[in-house]
């Protein structure tokens, strides 16, 4: 959800009024006993971390314009390097090359600038080569699109069963809350089958189709959506399976199976960063009443405890977006991503002062951890 983040003060968050907090962790100061010390507790963690989130506004400036422009100059740098390569992949080294560079460019198209830049985080720069209302990335689905389903409901919504659509993507079954249909013995199927082209997968699931039958989108929006993800999507193709083929010539198989393997390869990358980030069996989820007038104190809380940070060294957190840093990223959108890191040991200690849990651990647990909830839902 971006706002004007030349003003530092919070996003506006719908207020509701308490209930208890599911599951509390055991501390001399939980967060939630009553309504009413609930309520206040809640409010209390609201201004720690608001405190946190202008600090951060006020200490933006050259480093992370700096940061943001090196992440643009290497993906360009690697998806040259990529393409120049590719057109000579005839030569086994040249296609491993080829496809690895551009496999790299784009992740980090995707991940740390694309979805980054277009949640707002760099429109204070005040660039419009790097800002929300401009930029339009190497993925199926139109950024307008991206900004409604996800930024704005997805982010207000956060694991809330019924409002929030990212909870399964429509089709998975994610919690004991979601209604079970036949359909979901095949999930675990179909959630491999997913990875290797999330991107075409997303892009559907975007077009809303099944707001339709229940009246909270027209036909006709969903008839200028479909002609905007077509649109979006001919250029995708023609990009990756037919020009640049086209361009190397004798080498045009081999380029475009490492067009096809690069996009894959960040399909299933992205695929696991954002499962991993979202329904590890750890991380929480909430029925409608939940958000009843709910405060922005408690929409804080209902963030750290639907989402899931996987742990690891600064590549990882660059190829992951930075989104291997979720409980900030979800609490704080707008912030620019280089600054999740930092972060990151103050909201653990909030967290742990509060008695709230803070889910987190490398990724092959957040990974196997992921697939038990997949399975665990298989059945009624």
């Amino acid at each position: 959800m971006p706002v004007p983040t030349s003003i530092p003060t919070p996003i506006p968050i719908p207020t509701r009024t308490p209930t208890p907090m599911a599951n509390p962790m055991p501390t001399p100061v939980p967060v939630v006993e009553t309504a009413a010390s609930g309520g206040d507790r809640a409010e209390e963690l609201g201004r720690e971390l608001d405190r946190l989130r202008a600090e951060v506004i006020a200490a933006r400036g050259p480093d992370d314009a700096h940061y943001i422009r090196t992440v643009i100059a290497v993906q360009r740098g690697c998806e040259v390097g990529g393409r120049l390569a590719l057109t000579v992949s005839l030569v086994p080294p040249a296609w491993v090359a080829g496809t690895a560079l551009l496999a790299v460019a784009k992740t980090l198209e995707n991940m740390e600038l694309g979805h980054n830049i277009l949640h707002g985080q760099w429109d204070w720069l005040g660039d419009p080569a790097i800002h929300s209302t401009t930029w339009e990335w190497d993925f199926a689905t139109p950024a307008d699109a991206w900004k409604r389903t996800h930024n704005h409901l997805h982010h207000t919504y956060t694991n809330v069963v019924g409002r929030d659509r990212d909870l399964g993507y429509t089709i998975l079954r994610m919690s004991a809350d979601q209604p079970w249909r036949p359909h979901h013995l095949l999930q675990p199927l179909y959630t491999a089958l997913l990875a290797p082209v999330f991107e075409w997968g997303i892009a559907l699931y975007d077009l809303e189709v099944d707001a339709v039958p229940s009246g909270r989108k027209s036909v006709r929006s969903l008839l200028g959506d479909v002609t905007s993800l077509a649109r979006k999507a001919v250029h995708q193709a023609a990009k990756d399976y037919l020009l640049f083929p086209l361009l190397a010539g004798p080498s045009a198989l081999p380029c475009l199976l490492g067009n096809v393997t690069a996009s894959a390869a960040r399909n299933v990358w992205a695929h696991t960063v954002i499962f991993c980030g979202h329904f590890p069996g750890d991380v929480e989820t909430f029925n409608e009443e939940r958000i009843d007038s709910e405060s922005r104190g408690e929409w804080y809380l209902r963030q750290i405890q639907g989402s899931a940070n996987i742990e690891g060294g600064p590549l990882l957190h660059l190829l992951a977006g930075n989104l291997s840093h979720q409980i900030e990223h979800h609490l704080f959108p707008d912030l620019p991503s280089n600054r999740y890191a930092q972060l990151a040991p103050q909201v653990r200690e909030i967290c742990e002062r509060y008695g709230l849990p803070y889910v987190t651990g490398p990724l092959w647990r957040q990974y196997a951890s992921m697939w038990g909830r997949v399975l665990r839902h298989v059945l009624p």
